[in-house]
């Protein structure tokens, strides 16, 4: 797994740190995760950062790498936690984009521009460690005082979700349960009490018959006497 630490000094950004944190095949899983979370804690004990950003698991062919790599991620983000660092996530493309300028540049490409914006005299290696460079230079260059980085709203993992009101989604789905609830409800059953019935008004449907109302005649005018 890929690491990188990064300097700010208003626009300048400056390489401190880089490399891979690397477990032994030999281990079982909880312990290659162990191992990770420790370096990780050492990590952050050592270098102190004030941020911590990794890279989102946006999509992946394959599912057991996919898996893996969630793993690490989540002990990254424990230790991260553990220390009381605030962490921010970025999908590859979103990387790229702000330090390429480019959402699909190739490794090469992310390699050649995180040496040249980190003033570096040969692109980083390995490839992991370039990455993590780039995902520092993003989380870098994104955040502002004062302000947090919003994660992407289609990640329901986020460490940042966006805070956002009730969507007309939500809206629809809570009127659709209210009118199951109220149709589910057993028959005779009224709000009215026990006796009381309403009378149905004029010209309105209620669903069913309604006794014609009684028509008044006009009584005929008084005949005129002849004198």
């Amino acid at each position: 797994m890929g690491y990188g630490v990064i300097e700010r000094t208003g626009a300048n950004l400056r390489a401190v740190d880089h490399g891979c944190l690397v477990t032994s095949p030999d281990q079982s899983l909880p312990e290659r995760l162990l191992t990770l979370h420790a370096c990780m804690t050492e990590l952050l004990e050592m270098h102190r950062p004030a941020l911590v950003a990794v890279e989102r698991l946006f999509f992946s062919r394959n599912v057991q790498t996919a898996f893996a790599v969630g793993q690490a991620r989540g002990v990254v983000l424990l230790a991260a936690a553990q220390a009381e660092v605030p962490t921010r996530e970025a999908t590859p493309s979103e990387v790229k984009s702000a330090v390429a300028g480019y959402g699909a540049a190739d490794k090469e490409q992310v390699g050649r521009m995180v040496a040249l914006v980190l003033g570096m005299p040969s692109v980083p290696t390995p490839d992991d460690a370039a990455d993590a460079l780039a995902v520092a230079i993003w989380a870098a260059n994104s955040e502002r005082a004062g302000e947090r980085l919003r994660s992407g709203i289609l990640d329901r993992a986020a460490v940042a979700p966006l805070a956002r009101g009730t969507t007309p989604y939500e809206r629809a789905v809570r009127e659709a349960l209210a009118r199951e609830r109220a149709t589910s409800a057993p028959q005779g059953a009224t709000s009215a009490p026990q006796g009381a019935t309403s009378a149905p008004k004029r010209g309105k449907s209620t669903g069913g018959s309604v006794a014609p109302a009684p028509v008044r005649r006009a009584a005929p005018p008084p005949r005129e006497r002849a004198s």
